[in-house]
């Protein structure tokens, strides 16, 4: 096994543990919402879409990582470099509206959401 292939594999471990994170995180929100509902007698619909807002992030931020290796490592052309330009201009547009969802600012705001302006 070459050192492409080595990486190669590589991309797709670390792929595969940002689609797992996805996967496993969706359960565990929605688990954790079923719990809420029948316990408190109704759920936080709001607290939902953030703690599922942030298992997406994590997974996207992953799925990053294995697309950069992949293509800085495995497969070096002119296309591929496009490919991947493409799909971290999208994934990170997600981000940010995933952030802007949850938090209702943009991270460089952050501070202004978290009181710290408030004098």
């Amino acid at each position: 096994m070459d050192f492409a292939q080595v990486f190669e594999h590589v991309a797709r471990v670390i792929e595969s543990v940002g689609v797992a994170i996805m996967a496993v995180g969706l359960a565990v929100v929605l688990l954790r919402y079923a719990y809420d509902v029948l316990r408190k007698g109704t759920g936080s619909y709001q607290q939902l879409r953030v703690n599922l807002g942030r298992v997406i992030l994590l997974g996207l931020e992953i799925l990053i990582v294995g697309d950069i290796i992949r293509t800085v490592i495995v497969a070096t052309t002119l296309e591929n470099v496009v490919v991947l330009g493409l799909i971290v201009v999208i994934r990170t547009v997600l981000s940010f509206a995933l952030e802007v969802e949850i938090s209702g600012a943009w991270p460089w705001q952050q501070h202004r959401t978290n009181g710290r302006d408030a004098a």
